[in-house]
């Protein structure tokens, strides 16, 4: 058995009488992408500030490259890139500037600084804006140049938080494949994302948190083998059959949720539960049978309900 390059036993993170993050156990293995997926509040954040060490555990044990991240926050972090929510570029300097000024930050010799620019830069496909100011920049590119910066001290370990929030589909795919680049180079990623397909796309394992607390952990794929079914059957009805439509479903599949714009049904077979609504009688205005997705197993564990 290898050391877990991040392990976190009874991790918990209170503000008064708040509680953040709620005595969680996990662990991060060398070389892989691991996930932190949940709504807003759920404690993916206040996790990510704990690992980056600059936010001291209220509680718990987290121990990160074998080392006490209680204790040696300053070695852990220099070992650390990290890519924060919210981009905090200098936007009055250059690309270059801003990178060869965070790159200072690690005492790395200015001439080595603009030479891993340079690489990086090729890297992210932006060696042609080096001499840009920041403020120039698309919103895509920032995103870009953040993770370059994070980059620049040759991390083992990369924390991203929300990586592609705001971006559009282009952009978004532009750093999933930056970072799945990153990954097959042995470089240990740790993800927080609202994004459902980012999280299948990315990570290898995940935890899905709500409430400060660890609702369940696996693989995308084990995940809705375990709290899914094989197939979704989506049904949309006359606005006027709303009120029966619970009724009149009832009992077919594993599960059956209905919202104020369809019915959803959860069973393996779909198409054999669409056969059983049409044989009570039913017609929908339309019906899909879709295979069940990491979102469906999100919805599930931490509700429909709006969290501000």
């Amino acid at each position: 058995m290898t050391q877990a390059l991040v392990s976190a036993r009874g991790l918990a993170k209170n503000y008064g009488d708040f509680v953040a993050v709620d005595s969680i156990d996990f662990d991060v293995e060398q070389g892989e992408a691991f996930g932190f997926l949940g709504p807003n509040g759920a404690g993916k954040s206040t996790t990510m500030r704990m690992i980056g060490c600059v936010s001291p555990m209220s509680s718990g044990t987290l121990e990160i490259f074998g080392l006490n991240a209680a204790t040696a926050g300053r070695e852990i972090r220099g070992r650390l890139g990290v890519v924060p929510q919210l981009d905090t570029l200098d936007k009055e300097l250059t690309v270059m500037e801003n990178l060869v000024l965070y790159g200072r930050y690690f005492d790395i010799p200015r001439a080595e600084c603009r030479r891993r620019a340079v690489e990086l830069l090729e890297f992210v496909q932006l060696a042609e804006r080096a001499d840009s100011i920041v403020d120039q920049l698309s919103g895509g590119m920032m995103r870009r140049l953040s993770i370059t910066r994070s980059l620049i001290n040759r991390p083992d370990l990369l924390l991203l938080d929300e990586p592609t929030t705001g971006l559009d589909p282009q952009a978004r795919h532009v750093v999933w494949d930056r970072l799945y680049r990153l990954k097959n180079d042995g470089v240990t990623l740790i993800i927080t994302t609202h994004y459902m397909d980012e999280a299948e796309q990315l990570c290898d394992r995940l935890v899905v948190m709500d409430g400060g607390r660890i609702a369940a952990t696996g693989s995308p794929r084990s995940l809705i083998e375990q709290h899914s079914t094989r197939e979704v059957l989506e049904l949309r009805f006359a606005a006027h059959d709303d009120g029966t439509s619970k009724h009149d479903v009832s009992g077919l599949g594993e599960r059956v949720e209905v919202l104020p714009d369809r019915t959803l049904v959860y069973a393996d077979d779909g198409e054999a539960a669409l056969a059983d609504v049409h044989s009570r009688g039913l017609q929908p205005l339309s019906s899909l049978v879709r295979r069940s997705s990491l979102e469906d197993v999100f919805l599930h564990l931490t509700g429909r309900t709006l969290v501000d």
